[in-house]
């Protein structure tokens, strides 16, 4: 299994949380152990938006995947 798909994995276990309140995730790229990531629908314009990416979805990332060092939110 690849990185991208290891990081698709978590991203669907974290996927109903986000879609509970309005918003979604998708995988854009996984390059050097940086995951881009684009915030969909409520996510994408909430305020919370970072909070969300970096202490929920990268936190979970590190923990899971070895290699990952970073995630980065793209528009």
């Amino acid at each position: 299994m690849d990185m991208m798909d290891q990081v698709q994995e978590v991203l669907d276990k974290l996927r109903p949380y986000l879609q509970r309140d309005g918003g979604d995730v998708q995988l854009v790229d996984v390059e050097d152990g940086i995951v881009k990531l684009r915030l969909m629908g409520a996510c994408g314009s909430c305020p919370s938006s970072t909070i969300t990416l970096k202490a929920g979805i990268e936190r979970a990332l590190l923990e899971e995947i070895p290699g990952i060092k970073e995630v980065q939110q793209v528009f």
